[in-house]
This record gives structure tokens, sequence and C-alpha cells, in this order.
């Protein structure tokens, strides 16, 4: 019978090793469910709760609003609700977590 580790694909590790694996899988959980602003190679900037990623960096937004690239620098234009959305990790330009979600993360600890 597997254990728990095993089924779920974790290092078999001691808990007191800190590998460059473990800091980045910490790393990146620390982010869930943390607002994020993704940068597009098209333009457009999608913001939403980070819900996952995978090896190939796509990456799952839940609650995700679409803003187009302005014409305008001063406008910023109204946002197209998307719901839940995959982005392709090919078409990611930047990765921003939005400054108010770390203070909430931070005030309720």
């Amino acid at each position: 019978m597997a254990t728990e580790n095993e089924e779920n694909g974790a290092d078999m590790h001691s808990e007191s090793e800190e590998s460059p694996y473990s800091l980045a899988r910490q790393k990146l959980e620390s982010l869930l469910n943390k607002n994020m602003r993704i940068r597009m190679t098209d333009g457009r900037t999608l913001v939403g709760l980070f819900l996952c990623t995978d090896r190939d960096c796509n990456v799952i937004l839940g609650s995700a609003q679409e803003f187009l690239k302005s014409t305008d620098s001063f406008s910023q234009g109204e946002p197209r609700v998307l719901g839940l959305a995959m982005i392709p990790g090919h078409h990611v330009v930047s990765i921003e977590v939005e400054s108010e979600s770390l203070l909430n993360s931070s005030q309720g600890m």
C-alpha cells in the first residue's frame, strides 16, 4: 500500500532538507488564492485568483477579468469577466501579485 506522499508524487527527502525544489514549491503554495496580474504577449492583462500552475508554466486563474491593451495610456477600459481562465505559459510576459492581496494574507496570521 502506497503512502500518501508517494501517491502525491512528493519527494522522499526528510522535512529538514531544504532543496531548491521544495523551496520553489513552498513559494508557489504561498501564492495560492492571491490576486495576480498576468500580462500576455498580445497586450492583454488578466487579473484573478492564482489557483494552479504546471510544468509548462500554464497558469489557471479563478474569477478572472480581462483588460485589453488600450490605445489611450490614461484609460484602462472596462474589464471583460472571464471566470475561470487558463493562460498558456508561452503567452505569459509577466506575473505580479497584487500588493493588497499580500497585505491581507500577512494581517490574517
